[in-house]
């Protein structure tokens, strides 16, 4: 095993500078280049000598590992591949919650405020306590579920979401768990494709990577998915599912019209596609129509209190598409039999007592204020944002590319995203980063974060060293 310093030139590369540096890897080792068992240099390292974001070096590297280049092992590192694959981890345990430093703000992923999540929790489990029975010593079944979906129809009233009752509910271990879920019920075939959004939540790809499914990403405007390149796509590739969010775009926070809408339901009807659409991070009132309610035999609606009560209870659900309830709760009970006995439980004493809505709402309360003084502090800035949403998305303007522009917050003590790192394979990112509301950061912190990025954006490459 040896180092590597190994420091490649991208200016022999167009196009997306993950996809060149995937490339740039290929043919470095086809080249001898990078011998077998090399550790490749840390993505944070090689980021800084090459002049990326730490998020394009780890896609390409994921890209590599994927294509059976390199080799990941947790607390090693990246190594390149020997020749003779072997079973185990294809990719390092990805957690995207960097260390809390002071006076540091990571607005990469949101994160929820601490509104008294924990003595509501524990309120809870003291009322839930006093009920334990022999019950619980047997494995839980989708039967126990039957009240807890019953109290989710009633937590989704807020949606126009179409005929739901508890039928056409299916429970899950979060969002990401129920994409997956989603996944496997509808997917046939060796090679199935699933489109996304150009840009889209990177956990629709890595479910779709487990799925054994092709990605393809549609073309996208302020309004949201481009009904023509859907169509266009439809034709050429033959997919069986729509992935994207109707309410609150990530990154873009673009809203689907009313128009834009009922197209996409013609195409889905016209091409048998099944649709999921990621209500994560939306609002928790909308009068429009969900594509669940324009297409209730094909829409599977996600959902969790990830984004809104909070992110450890691991708790989701589906919306399935009328009649494809059961179906929804065969593929969980194939996974895991049904969400364990102590969290149902849980969830639904929040949900009676109404704890959950009171949680949700206090969140609310300071996320809008956190939203409104990034808006204030970024003024004249082409900034996209939602009340309610807790990302905004900053479109650079000319001096600043997005890598650089990341670096140089990260020099300040600010963590962002950059749109590359939500791209799917093939596509070109626009100049933009993503910038989350950090619910957890205190709020002199937050506020002298904004205060750094509104400099940064006053002072171009250009005009100041970076």
């Amino acid at each position: 095993m040896t180092d590597t310093n190994w420091t490649p030139d991208l200016t022999a590369f167009p196009g997306p500078k993950y996809l060149g540096l995937s490339r740039a890897l290929r043919e470095a080792i086809r080249a001898g280049e990078l011998a077998p068992g090399a550790r490749l240099p840390p993505v944070r390292e090689l980021a800084w000598a090459i002049g990326v974001t730490p998020g394009t070096v780890a896609r390409a590297y994921q890209q590599a590992t994927q294509e059976g280049l390199l080799a990941a092992t947790v607390g090693r590192g990246t190594f390149v591949a020997a020749a003779a694959p072997r079973l185990g981890p294809t990719q390092p345990l990805h957690i995207d919650r960097p260390r809390d430093v002071a006076g540091q703000v990571n607005m990469r992923a949101p994160t929820l405020p601490e509104i008294g999540q924990a003595p509501a929790f524990a309120a809870a489990l003291d009322r839930i306590g006093r009920g334990i029975s022999v019950a619980w010593h047997d494995y839980p079944s989708q039967t126990d579920e039957a009240p807890l979906r019953r109290a989710i129809c009633d937590w989704l009233s807020d949606r126009a979401l179409g005929p739901l009752d508890a039928e056409d509910v299916a429970l899950t271990l979060g969002g990401q768990n129920a994409i997956s879920l989603v996944l496997l019920c509808c997917l046939r075939g060796d090679r199935p494709v699933v489109l996304t959004e150009d840009l889209s939540y990177p956990g629709f790809r890595h479910a779709a990577r487990l799925a054994r499914a092709e990605v393809i990403g549609i073309e996208t405007d302020r309004e949201g998915m481009v009904p023509d390149a859907l169509e266009a796509a439809c034709r050429r590739h033959g997919a069986q599912v729509l992935c994207l969010t109707a309410e609150a775009q990530n990154p873009t926070t673009a809203r689907l019209t009313p128009a834009r809408r009922e197209a996409i339901v013609a195409i889905a009807r016209r091409y048998d596609l099944q649709i999921i659409d990621d209500d994560c991070y939306a609002l928790s009132v909308s009068v429009l129509p969900s594509l669940r309610a324009l297409a209730p035999e094909r829409c599977w609606h996600v959902g969790s209190w990830s984004k809104s009560i909070s992110p450890a209870l691991r708790f989701g659900y589906i919306a399935c598409p009328r009649g494809l309830g059961q179906s929804g709760r065969l593929t969980a009970q194939h996974s895991f039999f049904a969400l364990p006995r102590p969290l149902t439980e849980l969830a639904l004493d929040l949900l009676e007592s109404g704890e959950a809505r009171r949680l949700r709402a206090l969140v609310q309360e300071e996320q809008d204020r956190r939203l409104a003084a990034v808006v204030a502090a970024l003024d004249g800035q082409d900034l996209s944002w939602q009340p309610g949403v807790q990302f905004l998305y900053l479109r650079l303007r000319p001096g600043w590319q997005a890598s650089a522009f990341a670096r140089a917050a990260e020099a300040e003590g600010v963590f962002l995203r950059p749109a590359d790192e939500f791209a799917a394979p093939g596509i070109r990112a626009p100049n933009a980063v993503r910038l989350a509301l950090a619910g957890r950061a205190p709020w002199p912190d937050f506020t002298a974060a904004l205060d750094r990025l509104a400099r940064l954006l006053q002072r171009p490459p250009q005009e100041a060293e970076v």
